[in-house]
């Protein structure tokens, strides 16, 4: 018996190392080509998509033949990026928008079938967003601050005029929402609080403005769609629920009707254009899930499976024939499919993932919980590296995504799978405050930021310790935006927890973030402030606190630091200062600037420098443990 014991204990061992391997190791400039496309607007035939890819490094549009399959360039910028917006409904004219080095300053362009762009917004310092075509195809929507950089107005824009006129001021902090399709009635939101909002309908022909969102307690409401007959509103809300569900809004009687939940928050809902289909995408436990619905029937139409991948994205043609699907996994960059409602067939439109690597040297994510310091159970998605083993120890990054208030979610990073790649564990925290996880976990950091939702970013290195592949001396912590902020957070007030710390355009003075976000954030600021504290108040004093800028004196650990130029959210001058900080401490610090990006990096030469140089950072401060 006990020999037969012993060798069920060796065949488990070995079992184990069988199911590590080595890899063949790719480059950073390999992992950067690989393709993200986006969008997906059809042509008024339905012979075309418009996309948005960055095949050449940086962003442009790009028409799909339907029938080939051959991506069709149409804007050739080398400088700035181009996004598409959508096809002009009778015509192959279409909208991109594009913005100076990331500024967020957006403009919407028209491009004509011959090739000639025009800015149709083109005032400056204001920006413009895309709201939707007109159901008579006459006009399209758009807001913007022109009049007021504090405000989003709405505006009609004539397509054969192409002269805009305002048909909504917003005054009175009221942003606009969705307008229906006799354009009678405008659903404007007014922003309470992170946790809470309020939707109002205005007729603008009468003026009369009803209040739609009367309610108790914590809510937040989104609206979505109008009916075909303009009687009937569609929205999302968690009202007196911790998930957010699909809901609709009698018009004339008032009668609220909650039409489709489940146990996670659906993200969207939106009607195909003659009401045959409902698309509903829901947020279930850090993955989309897509759901079709037939509307009149409530029957769930079978879609089709991917071995590889997930349905994350939808949209229907306006004939109701044909589908749209975006499909992605961890180990699959999205790509685009085209589906027929009629005949069944499938077609494959992308091929994102560079061929020079091998998907099965890629690592699944896996979706993990642990317990934090006060037993809150704590959602995360582990990354291993297929070399990985007991007997292979390997170093170890957390992961924090930006926010407050986001999630990181099962799909593909090449940046997470570059360290993967070269033998570093991910662990991806969605720490207390993060969205998907309802409406009492999302609220959990309200006025604590940088205290507990810290401690469970600490608590993710204490279960990377507990995982017997990981060499708990090698554990770093890296993140971008509100995730940069944890990073610097944790090794200002933890200053043993992590051996380095790698951020990337993070707040590291919270007094001066925000006092100085935006104009155009105004409809949100009161929220914001809600939630972080106002810092022209007594609350400044907490804002101090919590602001690793002013005790940078107590970072011991070698910091890397990465900033966009143009950041309009995180000022460059906050990374100057952290830099400068903590190299008075004598801590090895490294700082990459990039004079042409904003809040994110767009462009692959950027990328792969900035990528490329963390690594060797790691591999030099963590890695080797100099």
């Amino acid at each position: 018996m006990k020999k037969l014991i012993l060798f069920f204990i060796f065949f488990a061992l070995f079992s184990c190392v069988q199911s590590t391997r080595d890899v063949k190791q790719y480059s950073v400039e390999q992992f950067f080509n690989n393709l993200s496309v986006s969008g997906g607007s059809f042509s008024h035939d339905e012979s075309r998509l418009l996309i948005t890819s960055n095949k050449t490094g940086i962003y442009n549009v790009y028409a799909i033949d339907l029938e080939t399959a051959e991506e069709i360039p149409l804007t050739f910028s080398d400088t700035e990026s181009a996004f598409a917006i959508s096809y002009f409904p009778g015509d192959n004219r279409f909208l991109f928008s594009a913005d100076q080095g990331g500024n967020e300053i957006t403009h919407i362009f028209l491009q004509d079938v011959d090739g000639k762009a025009v800015d149709l917004t083109p005032w400056e310092g204001a920006r413009s967003g895309f709201g939707g075509w007109a159901r008579n195809e006459k006009s399209f929507f758009f807001v913007s601050n022109k009049r007021d950089l504090r405000y989003m107005d709405l505006y009609r824009m004539d397509i054969e005029t192409m002269q805009s006129e305002m048909i909504y001021e917003n005054t009175d902090n009221l942003s606009p929402a969705l307008i229906s399709h006799d354009q009678k009635y405008l659903v404007l939101e007014k922003s309470l609080t992170s946790s809470n909002n309020e939707l109002f309908l205005l007729n603008l022909e009468s003026g009369e403005l009803k209040h739609l969102s009367e309610h108790k307690g914590n809510a937040t409401f989104a609206p979505t769609d109008f009916s075909l007959d303009n009687k009937t509103l569609y929205y999302l809300t968690n009202q007196d629920s911790e998930f957010r569900y699909l809901a609709s809004y009698d018009l004339e009687t008032g009668q609220k009707t909650k039409l489709y939940e489940t146990n996670w928050d659906v993200m969207y809902a939106n009607n195909s254009y003659n009401e045959t289909y409902r698309v509903i995408g829901i947020n279930e436990d850090a993955r989309t899930m897509v759901k079709v619905f037939e509307i009149r029937t409530g029957k769930e139409v079978e879609m089709p499976e991917f071995r590889d991948g997930s349905v994350s994205g939808v949209s229907i043609s306006k004939s109701e024939e044909l589908i749209r699907l975006s499909v992605g996994s961890s180990t699959t960059p999205g790509n685009l499919f085209l589906y027929s409602f009629k005949t069944g067939d499938l077609n494959r439109l992308t091929e994102t993932l560079n061929p020079e690597i091998n998907r099965e040297d890629l690592v699944e994510a896996e979706v993990i919980r642990f317990a934090s310091f006060d037993g809150l159970e704590i959602p995360a998605i582990l990354y291993k590296p297929h070399q990985a083993s007991a007997r292979e120890k390997v170093p170890a990054l957390v992961w924090v995504h930006g926010g407050p208030g986001g999630q990181s979610r099962v799909g593909f990073s090449s940046l997470i799978q570059f360290f993967a790649n070269h033998g570093y564990a991910v662990l991806a925290v969605n720490n207390r405050g993060s969205s998907g996880y309802g409406k009492t976990f999302y609220d959990l950091d309200n006025r604590r930021h940088g205290e507990d939702d810290l401690m469970d970013c600490v608590k993710s290195r204490d279960y990377l310790s507990s995982l017997n592949f990981i060499d708990d001396e090698k554990i770093g912590i890296i993140g971008g935006s509100y995730g940069g902020y944890m990073v610097m957070a944790a090794l200002a007030f933890q200053p043993d927890a992590f051996k380095v710390g790698v951020d990337i355009f993070g707040v590291t003075n919270w007094l001066r973030t925000l006092k100085s976000i935006p104009p155009w954030w105004e409809a949100d600021r009161k929220a914001l402030y809600d939630e972080m504290g106002d810092p022209f108040t007594e609350d400044s004093l907490r804002l101090f606190n919590i602001s690793p800028l002013f005790h940078a004196s107590n970072v011991a650990s070698p910091l890397m630091v990465l900033q966009g130029a143009n950041d309009p959210r995180v000022l460059k001058i906050e990374s100057d200062e952290i830099v400068k900080a903590v190299k008075a401490n004598g801590v090895p610090v490294e700082y990459i600037v990039f004079d042409d990006e904003g809040h994110g990096f767009r462009k692959k030469e950027n990328e792969i420098e900035g990528y490329g140089r963390i690594l060797a950072f790691l591999d030099k401060y963590l890695k080797e443990k100099v």
